[in-house]
């Protein structure tokens, strides 16, 4: 199995149509009423706080494990049957979550950090892009995440190296 780049994901990002995905409200009286209590995360997006906080939780996960270097951190933020997926010589890689976490436990402790650039939200599903740094490498990561019972958890990594 190749050493990975550690980095952040996000599978697709889709375009909600909704005013809270996103968009801008128009005098709809159904749009304005999805935005009351929408509060703007990063810089652009709406969701409430209470979303925010569940998105933030799983993505706190991953960056915790990263500056433990502790798999079992992560997990805690991710779907079972998560994949992360990166470009390389032009070509896609998509691998099972566990390839994250092998690489988490095999080079130990990071400095690690990042800052939510984007966050969509429409009823249970999300799509997150941050921007992170893991010791010296930069990354744009986005993330596709589900609601499981009460938690947000992340089923889809993607990243770019920058």
């Amino acid at each position: 199995m190749k050493k990975l780049t550690i980095a952040s994901v996000s599978l697709l990002m889709l375009s909600m149509s909704a005013c809270c995905g996103g968009s801008k409200c128009d005098s709809n009286a159904k749009c304005d009423k999805e935005c009351e209590g929408a509060k703007e995360c990063g810089k652009a997006i709406a969701c409430s706080d209470e979303e925010l906080a569940g998105i933030e939780k799983a993505l706190g996960y991953y960056t915790e494990a990263a500056v433990k270097g502790d798999s079992k951190i992560a997990k805690q933020g991710f779907a079972l049957l998560a994949t992360m997926s990166y470009a390389e010589n032009d070509s896609l890689i998509t691998v099972p979550i566990q390839a994250l976490y092998d690489y988490y436990d095999q080079t130990g402790p990071h400095n690690a950090s990042y800052e939510i650039a984007d966050c969509s939200v429409a009823g249970n599903v999300a799509m997150v892009r941050i921007e992170s740094k893991f010791g010296e490498n930069e990354f744009s990561d986005m993330f596709t995440l589900v609601k499981d019972g009460a938690d947000w958890k992340i089923v889809s990594k993607v990243y770019h190296n920058k």
